[in-house]
């Protein structure tokens, strides 16, 4: 009997010596561009926020499959790239042969002060690094789509216009915070939000002007698609005109969409519309 149970063993461990011999298979193995793939959980660095949701469909091609990247909304504070989920089957109704990337980043947290701005900026920038070092693998195209509500509508444009380093083509914003010093108009919650986060208005001016989209448009920044309320007492609609203006200024294609009576937030209906006019969009300019 124990010379049964030593003979097993020893085929046991023959396997492993067999197996451990030959080259490590890898992730290639699960990247056939033939079948559709989720890679959930993904990270992008080594904090517990730096998680990305991928979703590479099948036949897809590297010249052909381009990529929409989400950022989540939730005024910096809350929110999760699982938000995707309710946007994804409206994208896929009007998208053809498109991957699709969902973000997260580090939260502020009001109580304790920690990951103050930029944190969340440099997250998106970390994060663009890495889906850039992985296009190829994945066996998708370098036309690339980001975008994203509220805040992460935000952190699209500033991502967007200050730290792209050509990935970004096109970029999509729903209600984006684009001037952080005029954000709060009056607004004592969102006031005391941003003194917390960026810092005093007066003394920290310049973290405010760093952070603010409008800032860093110029003649080379990408074509841009906006859409606001008219009613939105979050993110108030002058936000969406100055960006309009700079716009104007430096000659940058944009589609501008205002919605009456609609505030921080759209219906079901709108969001399926705009998301058709984002294609459109792209169709128009990639």
């Amino acid at each position: 009997m124990k010379r049964i149970l030593l003979w097993k063993v020893l085929i046991f461990v023959g396997f492993i010596f067999i197996f451990s011999c030959h080259d490590d298979p890898g992730p290639d193995l699960f990247l056939d561009p033939n079948v559709p793939l989720e890679l959930l959980d993904l990270p992008y660095g080594s904090l517990q926020r730096q998680k990305m949701d991928v979703y590479l469909p099948a036949n897809r091609t590297a010249e052909n499959t381009k990529v929409l990247i989400w950022i989540h909304g939730g005024a910096w504070v809350d929110g999760d790239k699982g938000e995707f989920r309710d946007f994804k089957p409206w994208f896929e109704a009007v998208q053809n042969d498109y991957a699709y990337i969902s973000l997260n980043y580090r939260l502020f947290d009001i109580a304790s002060g920690l990951n103050r701005f930029p944190n969340q900026e440099e997250d998106i920038q970390k994060a663009l690094q890495t889906i850039k070092s992985k296009l190829k693998e994945w066996n998708v195209s370098e036309q690339v789509v980001l975008a994203g509500g509220s805040a992460g509508g935000h952190l699209s444009l500033l991502h967007s216009y200050k730290n792209n380093d050509g990935l970004v083509k096109l970029v999509a914003a729903l209600f984006p915070p684009t001037d952080m010093l005029t954000l709060a108009d009056g607004n004592f919650l969102i006031d005391f939000l941003l003194a917390r986060m960026v810092g005093d208005p007066k003394s920290d001016r310049e973290r405010y002007l760093a952070s603010s989209p409008i800032n860093f448009i110029g003649p080379d920044a990408v074509p841009t698609a906006f859409f606001h309320g008219d009613k939105d007492d979050v993110v108030p609609i002058a936000q969406s005109f100055l960006l309009q203006e700079k716009l104007i200024e430096n000659n940058i294609p944009f589609l501008f969409e205002v919605y009456p009576g609609q505030g921080h937030g759209f219906t079901q209906e709108i969001n399926k519309a705009l998301i058709q006019k984002i294609e459109d969009f792209i169709n128009g300019h990639l």
